[in-house]
């Protein structure tokens, strides 16, 4: 009998393929349409250029996964999971930015929306012997690798599930390219073969971000000052709003060398701004990470190298286990790491762990002004 498979449909090319794949390799398949988002019960009106909509983005994904779901002859199931992306992956993400952190919701969303909630409903509800979604990565007796095509690689989102939840994941996508899974729906002539793919904050979409944030967090105007110099150089709308190393919406205009964020204090309602000939401000080559994934104990300790944002290339790292489950990563001079956004440990292609990044220092002196 065919081992049953609930797969993650978003209305998108890459889960839509990875349905006809599934089905090619002999899985009784399944859909399953989740809806983690409400604009008007969850107040998302500034910022959101589609709140006007005759339809919104959301029931336009979940019409193109029905359009697919027809044309391959399988069932279509659908879940609001709501509440769940609120108090899990929503509300840590306001509460990081008040800290004046930068969170990555995508690594939330995987870990308590789409692995677990999603997984639970379909291992629970729908019998399912596997779960599978459109993510390029690779999984293998329990472990997280990196997809064939590194450009499109999620392995970094990934890195904050268990060994447990990766056993009973497939990936079809591990071994394709994004070219090749186009290719795969224009021949399927698949309602979405042409589908652009979705951006911005993971199942919200696309938003202005500094006006979307004030839905939820009041601004608090306050000064920016250019951090060696120590003069007032501007004025912004809220220090939480801006991210270490943004470059753009400081309106700063009339300064012979623009300028881009290095740190900020709260509690002055300050940001530090610089420019090009002082970028030691935005350089780090240690931190300490918290909350500590291990995927895999057994490693050669001389051949690791770490991930601090999506797209990145690997750079070079040593780590140490601290105790409480941090762990210590040391790495050549690098701009723009983050506190709240995650750091992967991977060995070649294999994903050792992830730690959210907590503390970081330059030369051994801790950046506090971050």
């Amino acid at each position: 009998m065919a081992k049953k498979v609930i797969l993650g449909m978003s209305g998108g090319v890459d889960s839509s393929v990875c349905a006809y794949l599934l089905q090619e390799q002999g899985y009784d398949v399944e859909g399953l349409f989740m809806r983690n988002w409400d604009s008007m019960l969850n107040n998302d009106f500034l910022g959101n250029e589609d709140i006007s909509n005759d339809i919104c983005p959301q029931e336009q994904d979940y019409l193109d996964a029905q359009a697919v779901a027809k044309q391959l002859n399988i069932k279509l199931h659908r879940i609001d999971f709501v509440k769940e992306y609120w108090d899990n992956v929503f509300q840590y993400l306001i509460d990081e930015y008040k800290k004046g952190r930068t969170p990555n919701p995508d690594i939330f969303c995987n870990k308590y929306i789409k692995f677990k909630a999603f997984a639970d409903y379909a291992f629970e509800k729908l019998n399912a012997d596997y779960i599978a979604m459109g993510h390029y990565a690779k999984t293998k007796d329990g472990f997280l690798y990196k997809a064939k095509d590194n450009s499109k690689d999620q392995s970094y989102f990934l890195a904050q599930l268990s060994n447990s939840q990766l056993e009973k994941t497939l990936f079809p996508l591990a071994d394709y390219e994004k070219t090749e899974v186009r290719e795969i729906a224009k021949k399927l002539n698949l309602a979405v073969a042409s589908k652009k793919d979705s951006t911005g904050i993971c199942f919200i979409g696309e938003r202005r971000f500094t006006q979307f944030l004030e839905n939820y967090i009041p601004a608090k105007p306050g000064e920016i000052i250019d951090i060696h110099t120590k003069k007032v150089v501007g004025k912004h709308r809220g220090a939480m709003y801006y991210t270490i190393g943004q470059r753009k919406g400081l309106n700063l205009g009339g300064y012979e060398k623009p300028y881009f964020v290095v740190g900020h204090n709260l509690e002055k309602k300050v940001i530090y701004v610089t420019n090009e000939d002082h970028k030691e401000y935005l350089l780090s080559n240690k931190l300490i990470g918290i909350n500590w994934n291990p995927l895999a104990n057994e490693y050669n300790k001389d051949n690791l190298s770490a991930k601090f944002r999506y797209r990145q290339a690997d750079i070079k790292c040593q780590i140490r286990l601290l105790e409480n489950n941090q762990i210590e990563v040391i790495y050549q001079d690098t701009e723009a790491v983050t506190p709240g956004q995650e750091v992967v440990i991977y060995e070649d292609n294999k994903v050792i762990g992830a730690a959210i990044i907590d503390q970081i220092f330059y030369n051994g002196i801790k950046k506090d002004y971050l």
